[in-house]
């Protein structure tokens, strides 16, 4: 589906709204979520706007449950720029919905420091990944490899612009790699 259909889609009013709580996953398993991602694309953030491209994150179990984070990017002038933070399994909700901080751990008590993190779609073989926030404002697509089939790119596109996300502001990541 191109781009242009999918802006028509929105228009008309097919999608989501904006107020209606996402369709995720029940698929993700832990184990095999760990790893390497890379982000194929996004919607344009406040913390990624150094960003410049090469961008990655890296997923561990931890023994308590949840996930250790490391986001990677090169920056424009060729830094690498890390960031580290623990998504935690929102209580009683499927796997697919995390709460992420990038806040030192003593302000993990406050509510505003953890950030929603829910996965909309997901392969079997846990090789690729749509990932967004309830209020639409952030979005990913997270690949295994540095780049993707351009169907199932456009297919990914297609659920975010199903589920009430301006599929049109989405931009895609230089990999490098």
């Amino acid at each position: 589906m191109s781009q242009s259909v999918l802006i028509l889609i929105s228009f008309l009013g097919l999608a989501a709204p904006a107020s209606a709580p996402l369709t995720v996953v029940t698929n993700l398993e832990p184990e095999r979520y760990a790893g390497r991602w890379y982000e194929i694309a996004r919607l344009p953030n406040r913390f990624q706007t150094r960003c410049a491209g090469d961008v990655s994150a890296e997923y561990q179990v931890r023994p308590e449950g949840g996930f250790t984070v490391v986001n990677r990017c090169r920056e424009g002038d060729g830094r690498v720029s890390e960031a580290k933070g623990v998504a935690r399994v929102v209580r009683g909700a499927p796997t697919s919905v995390l709460q992420v901080r990038f806040a030192p751990a003593f302000l993990s008590l406050l509510p505003s420091v953890w950030g929603d993190y829910q996965v909309m779609a997901l392969d079997d073989r846990h090789s690729y990944s749509l990932v967004g926030t309830p209020d639409r404002k952030y979005l990913w697509i997270l690949s295994r490899t540095p780049q993707m089939d351009p169907d199932r790119y456009a297919r990914l596109l297609a659920i975010a612009g199903e589920q009430g996300f301006d599929v049109s502001k989405i931009v895609q990541t230089p990999q490098s790699r």
